[in-house]
């Protein structure tokens, strides 16, 4: 386990991750012709990057992955509270490839980036309550 002031730092770091993405798909959907399909992915990436600094704050490992589902077990498994906006988290997983690459079958709508940040910013939201504010500020 790293020493306390290296854990907050590595949690922090993650969570600043995380609010970035989170700012650059609120961003992307400013543009003249809004850039939803980025947004998409970042909203999945804020999250997955949340519930990554949630989980190092624990101290636990996680593998190199995208799954919200995967990593949120983890986060429910340390505390249960947090089932259901990983419930609601779990489908931003497909973001992380879903419309990066040719070959999607259509086209994300407005109003699903615009929900997809409203569970980014949830999960976001409940990590940052559930971590000491020395962490979280």
């Amino acid at each position: 386990m790293l020493p306390e002031n290296e854990l907050i730092q590595e949690t922090r770091e993650w969570l600043l991750k995380a609010e970035e993405d989170l700012e650059l798909a609120r961003y992307a959907l400013t543009a003249e012709k809004p850039f939803i399909a980025p947004a998409l992915f970042h909203c999945q990436q804020a999250a997955e990057k949340a519930l990554k600094g949630f989980l190092t704050w624990h101290g636990v490992l996680f593998r190199k992955t995208h799954s919200i589902e995967e990593l949120g077990e983890q986060c429910v498994g340390l505390e249960p509270s947090m089932m259901q906006v990983v419930a609601k988290a779990v489908p931003l997983t497909e973001y992380a490839w879903r419309f990066r690459y040719p070959g999607a079958p259509f086209a994300p709508a407005m109003e699903e980036a615009t929900q997809a940040i409203t569970i980014a910013e949830e999960v976001l939201k409940t990590v940052l309550n559930l971590l000491p504010k020395e962490v979280a500020e």
